[in-house]
């Protein structure tokens, strides 16, 4: 959101908020791109600069930051202003104290917090569109990330979209829109994000006290919030570029404390690396020179398809120690040099 001195927390965001402000006459928004570049951020800014009570009406700016408006957004607690996340996202993201219109005994369940956004929270949401605005501005729905709507919700959802209530907007952000249904999306005005420029994404990282912040945001496909929440997870650039050799040695060293879902994730970028590099293409993920030599293509296609099946499991409650051991030799069995591997035969290849 815009702080008090009308900045964005994150600096490449404010020229998609400028546009979005410019182009935006719908009652629907679609905010997509990659993960972990800030589509929340850019929704939840542009919620507060429609609802900032110091941009005249009819005019398109971006929030004071000072205004009684902006200072009710900054403590979550604005009444025209719902944020709907899962269960799962809340504290990560500072709203775990909002009130998003979901049954009040899940909330106090002791059950794992759901990764979905619930269709009664949709339905408390269209509930809230249909009143009437507390301060006068409209009123505005956040819904983050929307592909997290089951089928029930997405449904429930469309109806309000398809007659919206007159002074509601809804702002729907994801890193997934092939997940939305097609009439969903039709609905909604698309706001793609890219990528943020390398060397502003690299600033931002090194304020953050990230050191080599270049190779984490390669790590992170380019996407800095990925990069800085690897970091505050102990994956640092060192234990990164060590990665590969030490896997292709068959040494676990710190692994088994890596939540598996994210160990899973860099493997994968791993064997996308080394498939790569097999084939004569440039890696993405990692530099070349930490990258083992001469791995065989046929290892490597095995071991991708193996992964992908780990993924599918990833949150399973797994014995972690005996998980990451298994796939650590999965890991030294296909970055072996190409010389010790043994491929198919013709006839056993049917």
């Amino acid at each position: 959101m815009v702080d008090p001195e009308g900045k964005l927390p994150l600096p490449w965001l404010a020229t998609a908020l400028d546009e979005a402000l410019r182009t935006q006459r719908g009652h629907a928004l679609l905010i997509h791109g990659p993960q972990g570049i800030g589509q929340f951020e850019l929704g939840l800014a542009l919620a507060q600069s429609w609802l900032c009570e110091a941009v005249p009406v009819g005019q398109f700016k971006p929030a004071c930051g000072r205004c009684a408006s902006c200072h009710l957004v900054q403590s979550r607690s604005h009444p025209d202003l719902l944020v709907l996340l899962p269960e799962a996202l809340r504290e990560a993201l500072g709203w775990d104290s909002a009130d998003d219109g979901s049954d009040s005994e899940a909330k106090a369940s002791k059950a794992k917090p759901s990764k979905e956004l619930k269709v009664e929270a949709i339905r408390g949401a269209v509930n809230f569109a249909q009143t009437t605005s507390a301060r006068g501005r409209g009123k505005v729905v956040l819904l983050h990330p929307a592909e997290r709507m089951n089928g029930i919700s997405a449904n429930t959802l469309l109806k309000t979209l398809e007659e919206p209530p007159g002074q509601a907007r809804f702002i729907l952000s994801s890193g997934s829109p092939d997940a939305l249904l097609p009439t969903i999306r039709s609905r909604c005005q698309a706001l793609p994000l890219a990528l943020p420029p390398t060397d502003q994404a690299t600033r931002w990282l090194a304020e953050h006290k990230i050191a080599q912040p270049d190779v984490l945001l390669a790590a992170a496909g380019g996407q800095p919030l990925q990069a800085l929440d690897w970091a505050q997870d102990g994956v640092d650039a060192v234990a990164w570029l060590r990665l590969p050799k030490q896997l292709a040695a068959g040494d676990a060293g710190q692994l088994a404390a890596w939540p598996l879902p994210r160990l899973l994730e860099a493997m994968h970028k791993l064997c996308h690396d080394a498939l790569c590099l097999a084939c004569g293409a440039p890696p993405r993920y990692f530099p070349p020179a930490s990258l083992p030599a001469a791995m065989p293509l046929y290892g490597l296609t095995r071991w991708a398809a193996s992964l992908s099946a780990a993924s599918r499991h990833g949150e399973h409650p797994w014995n972690q120690p005996v998980m990451v051991e298994s796939l650590v030799q999965q890991a030294r069995e296909a970055l072996a040099p190409a010389r010790h591997a043994k491929g198919p035969s013709v006839h056993s290849a049917r």
